[in-house]
C-alpha cells in the first residue's frame, strides 16, 4: 500500500518555521542519484533490525505516545563485522498502521544497489521478506527557501503523485525527503518550487557536514561514530544486537572519539577529479591532521582529528598546498563544541 501524502506531512516545529518564512527564496527540489529498494513482508522489520544500527522496530510499533504515531523515516548504517560502515541508508515506512504488514523502502547510493541486495539476501535465510529494487519511483531532496510557504494543506490533493514527503531524519538543516512516481509534476506537489542543480545540494551538504554515499563514507573504512551517526539520529544504543555492534557500543561507552567528519572550506576552489581518494590533510608543521573525503568548489568534508581543527591546515594537491579551515556545524549538539 502506498503512503498518502497528506498522512506523511507531519512537520517538525523548526521545519514548519522554515516553510513559513517570509523572504524571497522558494523551495528547491533536487533529483538525487540514489536508489530505492523495496523491503516488505511479515518479518521485514525484524529482519532489518539485526542488520542496521537504528531501531527499525520503531517503524512498526513506534516508540512514543500513541498520539505521536509511527515515524515516517529513519536514518541508519549497515556495518560489517568489524563495525565499519558498508552502506548509509534512509528507511521510509509505507504501511500506515502497526496492524498492517511491514512495507519499507531503503534509500541507498545507487552505485551499491546490487551489493546491498546481495548483502540482504545473504542474511535473509527463511525469513518472510521480499526484496526488490523500485525502478518506477523518483527520490528528491527538498530544501525550503525563505518564502516556501506551508505545504501541508496542498499535499492531500496530490496523494496520487507524492508517495512520501517527510522531514529528513538526519537533521532539520537538510529539509525534506520526497518520493514520487516517475514523471510526477513537482510544481503541483509543492506549489512555487523549482528543480535545483544537484551540485547546489551537495554544496549544502558539505557546508553542513552531512555525509552521503560511498565517496563520503567509503565502504569498509568509515566508523559510524566518527561519521557523526549519533548526531544524525542514526543509531540506537538500547536496541540489542546487530552486525558490527560490539566495536560501536564499546566506543560509545568509552566516550572517546578523537576524529570526526567535519565541513571544510578551502582558500581556493578545488580542481575537479584530481584529488586522490583519502588525500592527507596536514598541519603547518607537516603533521597529519586527517583525510579529505569529498568536495566541490571551495567546500568539502573531511575526517579530522578534533585536536587539530583550530590550527591552520592544508591539503597537498600535486605539490601545491591549498589552505583550508574546518568548522563545527551549528546543528551539532552543543556539548560537542566544547
Amino acid at each position: 500500500m502506498l503512503v498518502r501524502a497528506g498522512a506523511a506531512a507531519t512537520t517538525l516545529p523548526g521545519l514548519r518555521r522554515l516553510w513559513r518564512g517570509g523572504g524571497n527564496g522558494a523551495a528547491a527540489c533536487f533529483p538525487l542519484g540514489r536508489a530505492l529498494l523495496d523491503v516488505r513482508g511479515a518479518e521485514a522489520a525484524v529482519f532489518l533490525q539485526g542488520l542496521l544500527t537504528n531501531d527499525v522496530t520503531r517503524l512498526v510499533a513506534g516508540d512514543g505516545p500513541p498520539a505521536a504515531g509511527l515515524p515516517r523515516a529513519l536514518y541508519a548504517h549497515a556495518l560489517n563485522v568489524q563495525g565499519r560502515c558498508l552502506y548509509d541508508l534512509i528507511l521510509y515506512r509505507l504501511h500506515e498502521s502497526p496492524e498492517e504488514e511491514p512495507h519499507i523502502l531503503l534509500e541507498c547510493d545507487s552505485s551499491v544497489l546490487d551489493a546491498i541486495q546481495k548483502h540482504l539476501k545473504l542474511y535473509k535465510i527463511r525469513r518472510k521478506v521480499n526484496i526488490a529494487p523500485c525502478l518506477d519511483l523518483s527520490l528528491w531532496a527538498v530544501v525550503p527557501g525563505e518564502r516556501a510557504g506551508d505545504i501541508a494543506s496542498s499535499l492531500a490533493k496530490c496523494a496520487d503523485q507524492a508517495l512520501v514527503l517527510t522531514p529528513d531524519p538526519r537533521t532539520e538543516v537538510m529539509g525534506w525527503r520526497l518520493i514520487t512516481k516517475k514523471g510526477a509534476n513537482l510544481s503541483e506537489i509543492i506549489p512555487g518550487s523549482h528543480i535545483g542543480n544537484i551540485e547546489d545540494y551537495h554544496r549544502h551538504r558539505y557546508k553542513q557536514g552531512i555525509p552521503e554515499g560511498v565517496k563520503d563514507l567509503p565502504p569498509g573504512v568509515s566508523l559510524p561514530l566518527e561519521s557523526n551517526l549519533a548526531y544524525m539520529n542514526g543509531i540506537s544504543f538500547t536496541k540489542g544486537c546487530y552486525i558490527g555492534q560490539e566495536l560501536t557500543a564499546r566506543t560509545h561507552h568509552m566516550g572517546v572519539i578523537r576524529k570526526r567528519l567535519l565541513p571544510v572550506h578551502f582558500s581556493a576552489p578545488l580542481p575537479k577529479d584530481s584529488i586522490p581518494e583519502g588525500a592527507e590533510i596536514l598541519t603547518e608543521s607537516g603533521k597529519s591532521a586527517g583525510k579529505f573525503r569529498a568536495g566541490g568548489g571551495e567546500l568539502g568534508i573531511a575526517l579530522l582529528r578534533l585536536a587539530n581543527i583550530n590550527e591552520p591546515l592544508c591539503l597537498n594537491i600535486a605539490g601545491d598546498k591549498v589552505k583550508l579551515t574546518a568548522s563545527i556545524p551549528e546543528w551539532w549538539p552543543k556539548p560537542a563544541s566544547k
